[in-house]
Order: structure tokens, then C-alpha cells, then sequence
């Protein structure tokens, strides 16, 4: 009951608009920034045949609608003409524009096996969950979705120790519960794109397609059932986390992104473009639904995961001997 107390509080609260705000920036951000959220269901598939509009772009369609999401951030930073609002602004542009890239480059992953962009597509072709195929893929795009949706680690999108509460600052009322409204609608989206993307979606060892002798289509209500559970499940992990992980600086957060997680995704997506064409046109008995596919590309996953940590151990342990270096010679000039 807590949540409900949370909301009728916010509705009665008072609304007040600075002085010196642009009004119009600062009256849209808030509505811009939920409707982009609800617009992102559209293309989810809940069940067989039941979806708001079966794209076969529904994946470019996602990225479009999602990239409108920053213009509501940078409004809502300009608009409420103060200093940390508009840095945190600023900082939500820089996060959220840099995680789009790897985020992008790994959904490819399985657009790439699946030969389609449509939702629907996606989920009917994994009769072997896409995480099989590619675990590191799946685990880059769950990482980028925590930072596309400002969560922990990644949140200096408000750290409040810096900024206050970031480009929402001078929010209150229901202005301020539209931008919690569309953050929480943004992580259920996107943990429901995740469970899409690599498990399967609403798919559940078949029940889907159970109809009774009557004509009932009692698959339809199982496989909503079965997203409701596997997006429930990712979604507790994006809370375990917040309550888990402390924050980032916003150096860490751009130098993991631009030089681990995009190099990386770029030779995954090399590496499941190339093979997988291979595999299909040269290995004969090997279909899309074999488990033979799965393990070749699960293999090569792995490995390339493996050497990018391994990539960024001596990477770190470098570092780490260069600034004890560094220390040590400090430390003698103070002794001198």
C-alpha cells in the first residue's frame, strides 16, 4: 500500500513552476517523457496475436522512440533554468547517448539470427532461447539497459551528493511523479525487450499453443502468464542491483562504455554475422533450430568474452602498477 500512498500524496501535492523557467520546455518535458515510455509497448509481444502493431521494423521502431526520450531529459534541464538541473541534463545526454551504442550493436545479435527486426519474429523463431546463443550479447544489453534507464550503478543521472536530484530538481507534484512514472515504465519495457531479445519472450516450452476441445485459446492467457514471470524475475534483478552496486564517476561510466563495451560488442556482432553464415551455408544438417548452431555459437561467445576480461585484468593491473609507481616515487620526494 505503500506505492499508492506514494501517488495519492503526489497528486495533491502543490505544483510550483520557478519564476525564471521557460515554461513551454518545462511543462513538456514531463508529459514528452511518459508518453515515450507507453509508445515503446506498442511492439511488445504479449502472446501470440496479441501485440498493439506487429512491425516488421519493431526493433528500429524502438530505438526511434526511445532516442525522443533525451530530447524530454534536455528540455527538462533548459526549462527549469537551474545550474543542476541543466548538468544533470547534460550528464543524462552524455550516459544515455554513449550506452545507446552498445545497446544497439547487441540487440543486433539476435536480429542477426533471427533474419527479422519484427518482435513477433524474434520471439517465434527462438525455439532455442537466443541467450544460448549468445550469453556476453545478452549480458551487454542488460548491463546497457541499466544505464539507459539511469539504475545503479549508473545513476548520476540524480546523484544527489553532486547535483541534488538532477534535471528533475525543480519538479514537484505531479509534474515530478510524470518523470518517476516514465522511469519505472521504461524499466519494465526494457526488461520486457530484454526477455523478448534473448528469452524467448512469452515462449514456455510450448504452452502457448495449448487450446482446449472447446476452442478456448487457454495458450494465450499461459503465455502472458509467462512473460508476466521471466519480466517480474529481470525486473527484481534491476532492483537487487540498485540496492547492491555503489555509483560510478562519470569518467568510469564513459571509459567502461567506449573502451570495454563497444569494442567488444563490435566483435561479437563481427563474429555471429560471420559465423552464422558459415555455419547455415557450409556445415550440412545444421538448421536455425538445431542445437548444434546454439553450441557453436555459445562456444565462441564465451571465448571472446573470456579474452576481453582477460583484455581488461592486464589492462587494470597496469594501471594499478603505474599509479603505485607513481606513489612510491611521490613518497621518496616527501622523505628527501
Amino acid at each position: 500500500l505503500q506505492m499508492v500512498a506514494d501517488v495519492g500524496k503526489m497528486l495533491t501535492k502543490e505544483v510550483i513552476i520557478p519564476v525564471n523557467a521557460d515554461k513551454p520546455a518545462y511543462l513538456t518535458a514531463p508529459a514528452l517523457a511518459l508518453g515515450t515510455s507507453v509508445l515503446l509497448f506498442a511492439v511488445v509481444p504479449f502472446a501470440p496475436t496479441v501485440i498493439g502493431v506487429d512491425l516488421n521494423v519493431g526493433i528500429f521502431y524502438v530505438l526511434a522512440i526511445s532516442s525522443v526520450s533525451v530530447v524530454s531529459l534536455l528540455l527538462a534541464g533548459w526549462g527549469s533554468n537551474n545550474k543542476y538541473a541543466l548538468l544533470g541534463a547534460f550528464r543524462a545526454v552524455a550516459q544515455l547517448v554513449s550506452y545507446e551504442v552498445p545497446m544497439i550493436m547487441s540487440i543486433l545479435v539476435p536480429i542477426l539470427l533471427a533474419r527479422s527486426m519484427s518482435t513477433v519474429a524474434l520471439v517465434e523463431a527462438q525455439r532455442i532461447p537466443f541467450v544460448i546463443f549468445a550469453p556476453v550479447s545478452a549480458l551487454i544489453f542488460f548491463v546497457s539497459s541499466l544505464a539507459e534507464t539511469g539504475r545503479s550503478p549508473f545513476d548520476l543521472l540524480e546523484a544527489e551528493s553532486e547535483i541534488v536530484a538532477g534535471f528533475h530538481t525543480e519538479y514537484t507534484g505531479m509534474y515530478f511523479g510524470l518523470f518517476m512514472a516514465a522511469e519505472y515504465i521504461a524499466i519494465l519495457f526494457m526488461c520486457a525487450l530484454f526477455v523478448t531479445a534473448f528469452f524467448g519472450g512469452y515462449r514456455f516450452f510450448g504452452v502457448e499453443n495449448i487450446v482446449l476441445s472447446n476452442g478456448f485459446a487457454l495458450g494465450r492467457g499461459l503465455a502472458i502468464l509467462a512473460l508476466v514471470v521471466k519480466v517480474s524475475l529481470v525486473f527484481f534483478v534491476f532492483m537487487w542491483i540498485r540496492a547492491t552496486l555503489p555509483r560510478l564517476r562519470i569518467d568510469q561510466l564513459l571509459n567502461f562504455n567506449w573502451k570495454f563495451m563497444v569494442p567488444l560488442t563490435l566483435a561479437l556482432l563481427f563474429t555471429v554475422a560471420v559465423l552464422d553464415k558459415l555455419i547455415l551455408d557450409y556445415i550440412p544438417g545444421v538448421t536455425a533450430d538445431s542445437w548444434s548452431r546454439a553450441l557453436i555459437h555459445f562456444v565462441s561467445n564465451i571465448l571472446i568474452g573470456f579474452g576481453a576480461l582477460e583484455i581488461l585484468r592486464r589492462r587494470g593491473r597496469q594501471v594499478r602498477l603505474a599509479h603505485e609507481a607513481q606513489q612510491q616515487i611521490a613518497d621518496a620526494a616527501a622523505a628527501d
